[in-house]
């Protein structure tokens, strides 16, 4: 028997099974539905969790995972990772810190030279990947790893906690906005420079456009390694960023201070990728991974859980994330 066009079948009108179509609804809505799950439920385990110190709190916290979860993001788009980020945060936090209290250099000019690091981490990821071919994680990989060398060449190991002026303790402790902390401010104007500049300028269209398909990307007369070598740029700018910001929140300069963000901005990366869309890898998703992660953590801490407990979610998030992101674009494609 056969089914009139335009009529229903038990699948559906455009013949997608009921089962796969849930499975879209749960990769764009899932992580927004886990959120607010977790937010009823810590609110009724803790009477602390919504209150307004606490989601301020909730989203300091988050702000510099964001941050270096933002320029993740887009080498993302257009088809690359950067294992480097992390090394490279925890350079630049030594850097400004042994710029500020051995070198006597000033806050604002060691600001700069240590900002300075993640762009040119950013140029020769991008330059081994484009004009050597070389796969992004070996060639992140082995960057990062020479900036763990050259980390522990400038500090011996040792954190610089000594000499660091109130000014610079300022830019991440302080607050310059009704009393909202600095880091927050910070966040949202990088997210917004970011959104903006993937969705409103002709590069961010350009790194869309590649990651999507590179051959017609090059057919279509885009230079496709130079806008590959601007992600890397972006994502070690933020990553420079953020080691600045923490070795101002933790007062010193770290060796490892930032490593361990690599792991949670590409949990939220590929969380938020699901978001909302089928798959793609965008800014406001990312904020909501973010936002997912540290909800979370904030939430288990109030509980009093385990330590261990956050390392096992930390885990299993990125792993079900990385699924629903594989599974929306999936589908999508079909």
């Amino acid at each position: 028997m056969t089914v009139p066009l335009g009529s229903a079948s038990p699948q559906g009108r455009t013949g997608t099974p009921v089962g796969k179509r849930a499975l879209v609804l749960v990769g764009r809505y899932g992580t927004l539905a886990g959120l607010l799950c977790m937010a009823v439920l810590f609110s009724i385990l803790s009477k602390v969790f919504l209150s307004g110190e606490n989601l301020v709190e909730v989203l300091n916290e988050v702000s510099l995972s964001a941050i270096i979860a933002g320029g993740v993001t887009l080498a993302l788009v257009v088809g690359e990772f950067d294992l480097s980020v992390g090394y490279t945060g925890s350079f630049a936090g030594v850097l400004v810190a042994g710029f500020i209290a051995n070198q006597h250099v000033s806050v604002p000019i060691a600001f700069l030279l240590a900002l300075a690091i993640g762009p040119i981490v950013g140029v020769i990821n991008g330059l081994i990947v484009t004009k050597t071919g070389v796969n992004a994680l070996i060639a992140t990989l082995g960057t990062g790893t020479i900036i763990v060398g050259l980390n522990f060449g400038y500090t011996s190991g040792s954190q610089i906690a000594f000499g660091l002026p109130q000014d610079f303790l300022d830019i991440s402790g302080g607050s310059v906005l009704l009393g909202i902390p600095n880091d927050i401010v910070i966040m949202v104007v990088v997210l917004a420079i970011l959104w903006v500049l993937l969705n409103h300028t002709e590069l961010g269209l350009q790194m869309q456009a590649v990651g999507g398909n590179r051959e017609a990307a090059s057919l279509a007369g885009i230079r496709v390694d130079r806008v590959k070598i601007a992600a890397f740029v972006v994502a070690g700018l933020c990553a420079a960023l953020t080691g600045i910001l923490l070795a101002s929140r933790i007062g010193s300069g770290q060796s490892t201070a930032a490593d361990g963000y690599l792991l949670d901005a590409y949990a939220a990366v590929f969380l938020g990728s699901a978001v909302l869309r089928d798959g793609e890898f965008h800014i406001v998703g990312t904020f909501v991974g973010v936002l997912t992660v540290g909800v979370a953590f904030n939430g288990l801490a109030l509980v009093g859980a385990p330590t261990f407990y956050q390392y096992l979610f930390k885990g299993g998030l990125l792993v079900v994330a990385m699924a629903l992101g594989t599974v929306a674009r999936k589908y999508a494609k079909r």
